[in-house]
């Protein structure tokens, strides 16, 4: 009698590699869906996300689907409006701290190690400021200003992009081919375009990515503290202050703002994690 041996897969074959491209197309799916339910979301809420119109802390019904506030406002609707402000305002700070950072960065390393060192010096001088204190000044400066918070967290994070973007630029400086280049007599701004900017294309996306979720971490706190646009308009962060002192009554109103928030963060620093360990092997 012969018994059939079944092979044994190989690390390389199509099942392995389905099986781990599942836990990022999971967390991007994850993630999009947070995303778009905080950019759409104030498009279509059941009600007047401002409006006062029932009991404070009312349980969920057919009219109220996750009941309402402390203040017996619609929960849903105010989660539904409540996503985009912090979103973009990250995305924003997020934005201005990569260009900042990519600037001051490629800046150190183009020009002599001294004017560099220099550069740099002046840019840590914001990274010993605790990221809190910064959004904090600026937002109680300027109240109300969403402008003074996408400020705050771009000068909170900008720091840290221009070291790592300064360390990348160096390494590519470094090498052969950077050499060669200018001793065939290409000009710095060749070299910038041709090689710099293109192999710390990687880097600097990694540590875009990193910074979202720093930045959203500040824009959800600086909410929490009630600082930027005021008024009655929804903002998840401030959702979790109003609502946790009637927690006990009413967890929804805490509840939902605080897991989205939580979501969001989380895929969002996963999805980084991935991308870095990609770039990394990428680069080995």
């Amino acid at each position: 009698m012969t018994t059939a041996l079944t092979p044994r897969r190989r690390p390389g074959t199509p099942a392995r590699r389905s099986a781990r491209r599942r836990p990022p197309l999971l967390l991007g799916a994850a993630t999009l869906l947070v995303v778009l339910l905080a950019l759409l979301g104030p498009l279509v809420p059941p009600h007047s996300p401002t409006a006062q119109l029932a009991a404070p802390f009312q349980r969920p019904d057919g009219a109220f689907p996750l009941g309402t506030d402390v203040l017996g406002r619609d929960v849903a609707s105010r989660v539904l409006g409540g996503g985009r402000t912090i979103v973009l305002t990250a995305l924003a700070g997020t934005a201005a701290a990569g260009a900042v950072g990519m600037t001051a960065g490629v800046l150190a390393a183009m020009v002599s190690r001294r004017l560099g060192d220099l550069l740099v010096r002046c840019v840590d001088a914001l990274a010993v400021l605790p990221p809190l204190l910064v959004v904090l000044v600026l937002a109680a400066g300027f109240p109300g200003s969403g402008a003074a918070v996408v400020a705050a967290v771009a000068l909170a994070t900008a720091p840290f992009s221009t070291r790592v973007l300064r360390a990348a630029a160096d390494t590519v400086l470094a090498s052969g081919y950077v050499e060669a280049a200018r001793a065939r007599g290409d000009t710095r701004r060749a070299v910038l375009r041709h090689d710099v900017l293109p192999n710390i294309a990687g880097p600097a996306l990694v540590d875009t990515a990193l910074r979202l979720v720093a930045s959203l971490h500040l824009t959800a706190t600086a909410g929490f503290l009630g600082l930027g646009p005021g008024g009655a308009a929804p903002d998840w962060g401030r959702m979790v202050s109003e609502n946790a002192p009637g927690a006990t009554l009413a967890a929804a109103p805490f509840l939902a703002p605080a897991l989205l928030l939580v979501l969001l963060s989380v895929c969002v620093g996963l999805l980084a994690g991935r991308l870095a360990d990609t770039v990394g092997r990428g680069a080995a």
